[in-house]
């Protein structure tokens, strides 16, 4: 599971889409906690970083990692992330818990504020919809 999610957080730094993409299922889902929304679905997803790596990672200046733990199920990466933003610069917490599915990543749950999410998903903010209920 460190391997892979090393991985992953690698290929992502570097932009590298197809990489990425590989390092997940075909349907992957991602979960972002604080707001109760979700993003799923390869063809979504792929949408998600591309925008992520254009207009998200073009405006991150710095950061550091300030945590990483594993399980037999999941990488979890603690990050304090540099970010140019309208107002001046912005530091962007950020908390991802990487889930395996197989041997691959099922996605993400993300853990960060609103405008953290809204800044990351872009304009696809607007395709977000409410995680169900499970209980």
């Amino acid at each position: 599971m460190r391997d892979l999610g090393r991985r992953h957080a690698r290929v992502e730094a570097a932009r590298q889409l197809e990489a990425l993409m590989e390092t997940l299922v075909d349907e992957p889902v991602y979960e972002f906690h604080t707001l109760g929304l979700r993003l799923r679905g390869g063809a979504r997803i792929r949408r998600y970083y591309r925008q992520f790596f254009d207009d998200y990672l073009s405006k991150v200046s710095g950061g550091e990692r300030l945590g990483e733990w594993v399980s037999e199920r999941a990488y979890v990466l603690e990050s304090a992330i540099q970010v140019r933003g309208a107002r001046g610069p912005e530091l962007h917490q950020v908390m991802s818990v990487l889930w395996a599915q197989g041997e691959r990543l099922g996605g993400e749950r993300i853990y960060a504020g609103e405008h953290v999410v809204r800044a990351m998903a872009g304009s696809l903010f607007a395709e977000l919809e409410p995680i169900p209920r499970t209980r």
